[in-house]
């Protein structure tokens, strides 16, 4: 009886702590996830309400669909350099910015302001920069890289993601590499300089082993974060110059809004979810073997 007694007073206390938030989840993401994967099956256009059967129609014409897997493989590569130079700007703020420097609290919060931006109102900051600002600037300067917009070639555009990328989300990460910076005990650090370590010693032999957690996070957060990329996407380049920027996201959104063709929109949705989903757990697994403690 008491065992009854103690279970059904644990089940309360979960359902008034986090009955709300379980409620809220499957309601939010579980239930429409499974309805997305039911229009996978269907040939609806998004606006009737008619959903004919389709069967596996959707994912032969995924594989079929070549501006699909051109846009996936910009992804791909947008996502490597973005996570590449977001985390290693991040780090190395980090490392200033925890090393007693003066008004390090300020740099932190000026740093981070650019995450709290929206990606639609940053990326039409942003092109107005390379549009006007930086070829006004090139003719003052006579500086050939600056002889006209980047937004206007392929490269150039494609370079310019990347780089507001970096600049918008490095702030963020940058916090939780303070955070593992922070985190590192002292006292190791001190018997390190007893030793005779250095500053670069202590930072490779020390500080990066035990800051295995807050990388694995931040390339999790990193690596997400790009792969759904999609506002900035489109205020910054709209996917232009002829497509040359045009990523995985902007493309599903094309095929399910512009095009009619939701259940194929869709079921691209769920292959990038996939691809995104299977790089993360990789990334996870081989961060997680990594870890030390203290």
């Amino acid at each position: 009886m008491k065992a009854k007694e103690s279970f059904g007073r644990k089940c309360g206390t979960f359902l008034i702590f986090a009955g709300p938030a379980v409620i809220s989840f499957v309601l939010v993401v579980i239930i429409p996830m499974i309805y997305g994967v039911y229009l996978t099956f269907t040939g609806w256009d998004g606006f009737t309400n008619a959903k004919p059967f389709v069967g596996l129609t959707n994912y032969i014409a995924v594989f079929r669909d070549g501006a699909f897997w051109n846009s996936l493989w910009l992804t791909v590569k947008y996502v490597a350099l973005s996570v590449v130079f977001i985390n290693a700007l991040a780090f190395a703020l980090a490392y200033l910015l925890t090393s007693g420097i003066k008004g390090q609290n300020f740099l932190r919060a000026g740093f981070f302001t650019p995450n709290l931006i929206g990606g639609i109102v940053l990326g039409y900051i942003w092109q107005f920069i390379f549009s006007r600002v930086m070829v006004d600037l090139g003719n003052v300067v006579s500086l050939p890289i600056f002889a006209k917009s980047w937004l206007s070639s392929p490269g150039g555009a494609f370079a310019a993601l990347v780089i507001v990328t970096t600049w918008q989300y490095s702030g963020y990460m940058l916090l939780i590499y303070i955070s593992g910076f922070v985190s590192v005990p002292t006292d190791l650090l001190e018997a390190a300089r007893i030793d005779g370590a250095n500053a670069s010693q202590l930072t490779r032999y020390i500080r990066m082993p035990m800051m295995v957690p807050a990388f694995v996070t931040c390339l999790f957060l990193s690596i997400t974060r790009c792969f759904k990329v999609y506002d900035l996407n489109l205020s910054l380049t709209a996917g232009g110059p002829y497509d040359s920027t045009k990523l995985a996201a902007m493309h599903i959104y094309t095929q399910a809004f512009e095009n009619h063709q939701y259940g194929l929109g869709q079921a691209e949705a769920l292959v990038l979810f996939l691809v995104m989903g299977i790089i993360a757990f990789i990334q996870i697994s081989m961060g997680k073997s990594k870890e030390v403690e203290a």
